[in-house]
């Protein structure tokens, strides 16, 4: 009884990580280049009943068995499945149809400079032409941040990456794409880090201006998910309550003596 208690009380855990999971996909439907997040789960090693202090037979330490000890989170993983794209029409915004990163320079609270990199393209010019998105991120290409002339009248970026100013190629934005994808860690919502193991290969993805990659959160399916993680919660809570009513009967019932 006690061990139901337990196997309950791990439920609840794992469902309410459950939940955060879910909870932060739907909080990112409209996220430009959101990649939806799932989350596997899996048993507590099992631990092996042994036999003791049984005299009926000679094997006093004969394994009778394995006992669940109830379920923990097994692993989250991002679905890097590409999204719709949708017309913006401003000069600055990319999409990438196909496979590919964007290469981004991000600068953290002590100054120091990393790249990493994203599929949101939801960007803009500054007024010294450095392309970047909403919070300062610089853009990349071949050789370092994008700067446009502020002279510029007319900017087009091809399928290529190829930066014209005016009729006049001026650079290219890089594009980055990795052999296995369990070798990027997440850096907040849209962003990726290529930790040690990651092989970067050629990205075959092709540039679309004036688009952007949307949120691939299915919001339908992510209520329905909400609904039986609500459900399940709600149950292991039974469970302990069940379990508490018949260790009370246990304690102050069953074993009182008259």
């Amino acid at each position: 009884m006690v061990r139901a208690l337990y196997t309950a009380y791990t439920g609840m855990i794992n469902e309410q990580y459950r939940m955060d999971i879910i909870t932060n996909n739907m909080a990112n439907a409209d996220t430009c280049g959101y990649k939806q997040e799932g989350v596997t789960n899996q048993s507590f090693d099992s631990m092996l009943a042994i036999k003791i202090h049984d005299e009926s037979e000679c094997y006093h330490d004969r394994p009778i068995g394995d006992i669940s000890l109830g379920v923990k989170m097994g692993e989250v993983y991002t679905d890097f499945s590409p999204g719709s794209i949708r017309e913006t029409g401003n000069t600055y915004d990319l999409a990438i149809s196909g496979d590919g990163f964007f290469s981004m320079r991000v600068t953290d609270k002590n100054g120091n400079d990393s790249i990493k990199y994203t599929r949101a393209g939801e960007l803009q010019i500054t007024s010294d032409g450095y392309i970047v998105d909403a919070d300062g991120n610089h853009l990349q290409g071949d050789s370092g941040d994008i700067q446009i002339s502020t002279d510029s009248t007319r900017v087009v970026i091809n399928e290529a990456g190829e930066i014209y100013e005016d009729g006049a190629l001026t650079g290219q934005v890089a594009l980055t794409d990795f052999e296995d994808y369990n070798y990027l860690s997440k850096f907040g919502n849209t962003m990726y880090t290529a930790v040690e193991g990651a092989t970067q290969k050629e990205a075959t993805g092709g540039i679309q201006q004036g688009w952007t990659e949307e949120s691939t959160v299915n919001i339908v399916s992510e209520m329905v998910h909400l609904i039986n993680i609500t459900r399940a919660y709600e149950t292991n809570q039974k469970m302990i309550s069940n379990a508490d009513r018949m260790i009370d009967k246990a304690v102050n019932e069953v074993g009182r003596v008259s």
